[in-house]
């Protein structure tokens, strides 16, 4: 007598393979936007992934400030405003300042509607102590993000990067990691990947949207790391 595996009496099915969590996608033909790409994290990070082949457009608020940023830069890199920038582009990086975060985002609900968006900014505030991390209503900017954006896919992740080694043609590789926080394994993967399109960083999973006020709130010690030890200090998660 055979059995059939759907049948109470069957063999259970087996379970499919795990997937390889260093099996990414290839990104290299995807545009990538960077809003706030004339500030020092925006332009250093654009020029990163321009200088690994990657098509990038810088967005600003003036197109004429983004087109030369654009032309300092060179690698192919264009210059737009923000909203054609967000409208020419398949991945869209949130790099503008937190004070005008949620006033630049609701300004291009329309134009990022169906776009992978990664936010990279810190709520942060400083006084005589240094830095320390606020807290916004909704958690975190990765989740303000996502509110003002329901049509978009939201991502959280470059956050622990040095603006200086970024944009500094000196160094060749940038030995840190990248968390990466995201509602879709499908997103979060397409990021990592594009993290690992710079020599030196990997792209690690931290998470959902939920948990990004962590990873936000600890530039705050990073910045205390790098004035006392006058470095430019990033992370490396172990074991992984």
């Amino acid at each position: 007598m055979t059995t059939d595996a759907n049948t109470p009496d069957g063999a259970a099915a087996a379970k499919p393979a795990a997937k390889d969590p260093w099996d990414l996608p290839d990104v290299s033909g995807l545009v990538v936007g960077v809003l706030g790409g004339t500030g020092d994290q925006g332009r250093g990070l654009a020029y990163r992934l321009a200088k690994a082949g990657q098509q990038v457009i810088i967005g600003s608020r003036s197109a004429e400030r983004a087109q030369a940023a654009a032309e300092e830069l060179g690698l192919g890199v264009r210059g737009l405003d923000n909203a054609e920038c967000a409208r020419a582009s398949d991945i869209v990086i949130v790099a503008v300042p937190w004070d005008g975060h949620a006033k630049t985002l609701q300004a291009l609900r329309e134009e990022l509607a169906g776009k992978l968006v990664i936010d990279c900014v810190n709520p942060l505030g400083f006084d005589k102590k240094g830095a320390y991390a606020l807290k916004p209503e909704e958690g975190s900017a990765a989740e303000q993000a996502a509110a003002l954006l329901p049509d978009s896919r939201v991502t959280a992740a470059f956050h622990h990067l040095s603006a200086v080694l970024l944009q500094d043609p000196a160094v060749e590789r940038i030995d840190t990691d990248v968390m990466v926080l995201g509602e879709s394994r499908a997103d979060t993967d397409i990021v990592q990947a594009l993290a690992a399109r710079i020599p030196g960083m990997r792209g690690i999973f931290a998470g959902r949207l939920r948990n990004a006020h962590q990873v936000e709130s600890l530039v705050a010690n990073l910045i205390s790391v790098n004035r006392r030890y006058k470095a430019h200090a990033g992370l490396r998660v172990t074991d992984v």
